[in-house]
């Protein structure tokens, strides 16, 4: 996955010189959760999805008719909410990410996306209500995971509405046998492209 991601980029750096491009800026919600299996401190508990903010830059590369090569360098809050008989808390997870997107986008539009993502993490914590806060120092600082998207982009002026899943690829726990723990995160964002029509 690792290699596969920076296979992707050189090739995009390579349309950096000869293809139409734009620059941009997104923003909004995140609404994220752990995905886990086989985890033996996870039963008992119930988990429920964890609201957040992501946001960054993009860029938008036209390659060949109506398929676009879209890079991006987002901010990312991630994580779960929990609970169990003895307490309640969240698991607050804060990335870098970098997802490599190829774009098909309609003439009408709408376009759809998917592409790979890797993720460097910035913090990992949890927060036991009542408790206040504490590291988690077993988090991997490194995340793939594979995007997949939908959204649409208004014709009059550059904005649109981009809906992505994140799909996480590799456990987010250092030391877990037996078990796992990915990612997985639903996107709600606008977003502006400068000098787009």
């Amino acid at each position: 996955m690792k290699k596969l991601f920076f296979i992707l980029l050189i090739i995009c750096s390579g349309f950096v010189t000869s293809a139409q491009m734009q620059f941009g800026i997104k923003a909004g919600l995140n609404l994220s959760n752990l995905t886990t299996s086989g985890l033996t401190f996870a039963s008992g508990a119930s988990f429920s999805p964890r609201t957040d903010f992501n946001g960054g830059v993009m860029a938008s590369l036209h390659l060949f008719s109506n398929f676009y090569l879209q890079p991006e360098l987002n901010y990312s809050g991630q994580g779960q909410s929990f609970s169990n008989p003895m307490a309640k808390g969240t698991i607050n997870y804060n990335y870098l990410n970098l997802p490599l997107l190829l774009k098909y986008q309609h003439t009408s539009g709408i376009f759809a996306e998917t592409g790979p993502q890797i993720g460097f993490l910035l913090s990992a914590k949890g927060k036991i209500d009542g408790y206040g806060q504490y590291d988690l120092n077993e988090s991997q600082p490194i995340d793939f995971s594979w995007a997949f998207g939908i959204g649409y982009k208004l014709h009059s002026i550059p904005l649109g509405i981009d809906l992505r899943y994140n799909l996480g690829l590799t456990t987010v726990y250092k030391n877990s046998p037996g078990g796992t723990a990915k990612n997985s995160v639903f996107q709600f964002d606008l977003f502006y492209l400068f000098g787009g029509k």
